[in-house]
């Protein structure tokens, strides 16, 4: 991670000079508790998102939901059946529920459980984890830069979990005592889950099982603790504006029971209603690159509560940075790639250039024209 550290100070304000100081704002705990009746301007979304906000599809359509136990059992009924509403899944949502996955619940619960014990602390507890200038780790937000962007109405805390000798344990917390164990064995799951899952995607695609896993076995994997604290105003402001993930799977879990996320479906806004134990996976940007855009990555957000305050884990699983990333051969048609190919870690410059996440921005950059 100390290299990317690195990477944001060169790139700076994207200009090429250095790097401004950064801006302080409060956090958005603070502000909601102060049930504010004006919203500060840089959280504030424009009228076409407010109005965008009441135009949600509620029970049209279904967010497909795998059951890992037949994906595993190779001699059931309904293993065939299983692989074909994976794909599918894949092809045409990317995103999906995945139940009886075989992640320990204990591990689940605890870390829920070190989740909410997180964020109750003091601020001032929490700001001992806060990020450094300009870097992307650590709690707090993402890519704030100046006062005239749009914010996102969140509190996170995000880690790099990759291999212990390469973690900067600045930002670990140490309240609650146990999150730094349980971290390591839910992020452990996470990451044996992404291998499991990206296997089955390889058979469906015709390709060798190990096509995508050996990018991904030794890779990179972040985890976001995620607060969207309740706003007199929700309408008015954005959980976590629409994008697409920049990495190659994610798998989220909520905490509470307050529903947020959305996805975009046929142009439309639909809710994510979770199934209790599963887990919400969805395609990121890396993997639509892969798989020449037969699978694709797809726009979701996070609407705010008025009342009530929502809670969220996910867990961000990429290749190895020196990795390669382009359309793999077997999946190149006689038409040629749709996608350039690129070093992960250049990929990621480009991520840390733009300063923010927005839409599909990034694999629209990454497609070749034909």
């Amino acid at each position: 991670m100390e290299a990317h550290e690195e990477l944001r100070r060169e790139i700076g304000d994207g200009s090429g000079s250095a790097v401004n100081a950064p801006v302080v704002l409060d956090n958005v705990e603070t502000l909601s508790s102060k049930k504010l009746k004006e919203i500060p301007h840089y959280y504030l979304q424009p009228r076409e998102t407010e109005n965008d906000l009441v135009e949600v599809v509620d029970n049209a359509f279904l967010i497909p939901v795998i059951d890992m136990t037949k994906l595993l059992d190779q001699h059931s009924s309904g293993h065939r059946d299983e692989l074909a509403r994976l794909h599918s899944a894949c092809r045409d949502w990317g995103f999906f529920q995945l139940i009886n996955h075989g992640v320990p619940e204990e591990i689940v619960e605890k870390m829920k459980i070190d989740t909410e014990e997180f964020f109750q602390l003091p601020l001032e507890k929490k700001k001992a984890y806060a990020q450094l200038p300009n870097g992307f780790e650590g709690y707090g937000q993402a890519f704030v830069f100046s006062e005239e962007q749009k914010l996102d109405w969140v509190d996170r805390l995000f880690l790099d979990v990759r291999h212990i000798t390469k973690r900067n344990v600045r930002f670990w917390p140490t309240h609650p005592t146990s999150f730094r164990e349980n971290l390591d064995k839910y992020s452990l799951e996470m990451q044996k889950l992404t291998i499991c899952l990206l296997k089955f995607m390889s058979r469906n695609l015709g390709l060798d099982a190990e096509t995508f896993t050996s990018m991904f076995e030794e890779g990179s994997q972040g985890v976001r603790l995620n607060l969207y604290p309740p706003c007199m105003q929700a309408n008015k402001v954005m959980g976590l504006s629409p994008h697409s993930d920049v990495n190659g799977l994610s798998l989220a879990v909520q905490v509470n029971d307050v529903q947020g996320l959305q996805v975009k479906k046929n142009g439309k806004w639909v809710p994510v209603k979770p199934v209790p134990g599963a887990f919400i996976v969805n395609i990121g940007d890396l993997i639509e690159i892969m798989t020449n855009g037969e699978y694709k990555s797809v726009e979701h957000r996070v609407v705010v509560n008025s009342k009530k305050h929502r809670l969220s884990i996910g867990a961000f699983l990429s290749p190895d940075f020196k990795t390669i990333i382009g359309p793999v051969p077997g999946l190149v048609k006689q038409n040629g790639p749709n996608y350039k190919s690129i070093i992960f870690e250049d990929y990621l410059e480009q991520v840390y250039r733009n300063k923010k996440i927005n839409s599909k921005s990034l694999i629209d950059q990454m497609k070749l024209e034909k």
